[in-house]
């Protein structure tokens, strides 16, 4: 069948003014959740607050655990527009809003522009994809700047490309890969770099080697990435051995993290990430596996590699979090795109049945939505779901609304329209079951309770966090905590000032009795024992989880 005609101009400008009102226009509706959001906000606001941005700091304590792009990134929204909820997202809303620009302009590069529209649709509206790209945590940003590299490679390579197209879309793919070493670090140039042996391997074409601008491309990555790595080691010299072989080949190989999961663990990962996209998912891989006889350099199956490198690197990691799996999603979603286009040439209402479980998953749904209370705990009592829950049936019947409206599109031979309603449905499905989070917030977030006290907390007085460390406390409390009994992830930094800390509660005791005004944070178990201990305190403020206590 032939090819549609191109969409208008204004209407492709309207859907991307539409799409960056929903994905921007969200940011500052949840409080900041624990650990990530509280982690990754707390960092950048103590660069701020100390001018210190050479090195990085948690909780006044040194933290080496990953690079300092996205730091300096969300101290610079702070210091221009101040600390708020959005501030502290919007590198990572930038980075996936830039992902899904950079899947539409590859797919229209190299193949048209039906392909780029749901390439760009697929991404935006896909679940893992939405949801980490409102989330303040370092995964958006990596994923933005490694899927870039990945499509500047491809389109270096293409088959006519000119020189001057080479080197510059080369040129732009190892910028992007200094940025993505300045975002998490080695997995920058590890994973690309095993994608192009393995796709060489495969392809049985060593040529493309000569055309990476290598010796160019790697003093691009020196120059832009060894400043800050000097510059923090000559400051802080156990820097180089904690982030290099503890954060690096010790996270990969061991357990060290607790973050250890089955090798299968991104499996389901995948399935449920890719929604509204589960049916394209399995025969887009196949399809792109087939070579291309038309074509020397082979884009999907390069995508194909990439997909795979990912996928499989992180399986077999015993440090694994469902985020990880993100720098496969552009590309991926540029395989569907691609798989999505060729289907609806050769019979335009084939996506009536990709909508069709959707429909009924969406039932599914609904059911369930209302027995989320049942999830309920000691720490996240039954009210706090009975909020949720009404958002979780807004999500579930926007995805509803778009199945049924992708249907009805396609049985009237209208793919792009259907394509165009799944990912509508996909990114408020995603969008509300975020912003319904929130409900949760009084648990998973330090918000309330520091709302409580923090008008009360003059400047200089002690404020311990006891047995416990809570990641969004001391953003909203615009403070550091001392730290009793507690270690976990800040242990490296307390090594480096153990001043900073009290190793038991014997010795909190002390202190506590010796202030004149002090302030507790601790689990309500550690406040029972200190008061059967005679410990004087007085509660201030306590939720499901915590308890904040004054000196009397």
């Amino acid at each position: 069948m032939a090819q549609q005609r191109s969409l208008p101009a204004k209407t492709l400008l309207f859907l991307l003014a539409l799409f960056a009102v929903l994905w921007f226009g969200t940011l500052d509706y949840r409080k900041l959740i624990k650990p990530d959001e509280g982690r990754y906000a707390e960092i950048p606001r103590e660069m701020v607050a100390s001018g210190d941005w050479l090195t990085p700091r948690l909780n006044g304590l040194k933290y080496f655990e990953k690079p300092a792009l996205q730091y300096w990134a969300t101290a610079a929204a702070f210091t221009v527009f101040g600390e708020h909820h959005w501030t502290a997202r919007l590198w990572s809303a930038l980075a996936g809003f830039l992902g899904v620009l950079a899947t539409w302009f590859t797919a229209r590069r190299l193949w048209d522009e039906d392909v780029a529209l749901y390439a760009a649709g697929v991404l935006g509206g896909s679940l893992l994809y939405s949801l980490i790209g409102h989330v303040n945590t370092l995964d958006m940003g990596v994923s933005c700047f490694l899927s870039v590299a990945v499509f500047a490679f491809v389109l270096a390579q293409r088959d006519r490309v000119t020189p001057s197209e080479n080197r510059n879309y080369m040129l732009g793919a190892w910028l992007a890969l200094a940025l993505a070493v300045l975002s998490k670090g080695l997995i920058g140039l590890l994973l690309p770099a095993a994608t192009l042996v393995l796709y060489s391997l495969w392809q049985r074409d060593f040529d493309l080697w000569r055309r990476l601008h290598l010796f160019s491309g790697l003093l691009l990555v020196i120059v832009v990435t060894a400043p800050w790595f000097i510059a923090v080691s000559a400051a802080n010299p156990e820097f180089a051995h904690f982030f290099f072989i503890h954060e690096h080949f010790e996270r990969f190989l061991t357990k060290v993290h607790g973050r250890y999961q089955p090798i299968w663990y991104f499996v389901p990962i995948l399935f449920a990430g890719m929604l509204p996209w589960l049916i394209g998912l399995l025969p887009s891989l196949w399809r792109a596996a087939r070579r291309d006889p038309q074509s020397r350099f082979q884009p999907r199956r390069f995508l194909l590699v990439w997909i795979a490198v990912v996928f499989c690197f992180f399986s077999v990691s015993d440090s694994k979090l469902a985020s990880y799996i993100l720098p496969l999603f552009p590309a991926l979603a540029a395989l569907i795109g691609w798989y999505f286009a060729e289907i609806t040439r050769r019979d335009p209402r084939v996506l009536r049945w990709h909508a069709l479980p959707l429909i009924l998953l969406a039932l599914v749904g609904l059911a369930l939505a209302r027995e989320v209370a049942r999830l309920a705990s000691p720490e996240v009592p039954a009210a706090l779901y009975a909020d949720y829950q009404p958002w979780l049936l807004a999500a579930c019947g926007s995805l509803l609304a778009g199945a049924l409206a992708a249907y009805i599109c396609s049985l009237r031979a209208r793919p792009r329209a259907a394509l165009i309603s799944l990912a509508a449905g996909g990114l408020l499905f995603s969008q509300l079951i975020l912003l319904g989070h929130d409900s949760l917030a009084p648990s998973n977030s330090a918000y309330a309770i520091a709302q409580q006290v923090r008008d009360q907390v003059k400047p200089g007085v002690p404020f311990y966090s006891v047995a416990t460390y809570d990641q969004t406390l001391p953003f909203y409390l615009q403070r550091t905590l001392t730290l009793v009994a507690y270690r976990d992830e800040l242990g490296f930094g307390i090594d480096q000032e153990p001043a900073n800390f009290i190793p038991d509660l014997a010795g909190f005791a002390a202190a506590w009795r010796a202030s004149p005004d002090a302030w507790a944070l601790m689990p309500p178990d550690t406040y029972r024992r200190l008061l059967e201990q005679g410990l004087p305190m007085r509660v201030a403020a306590q939720d499901t989880r915590r308890i904040i206590v004054r000196k009397p």
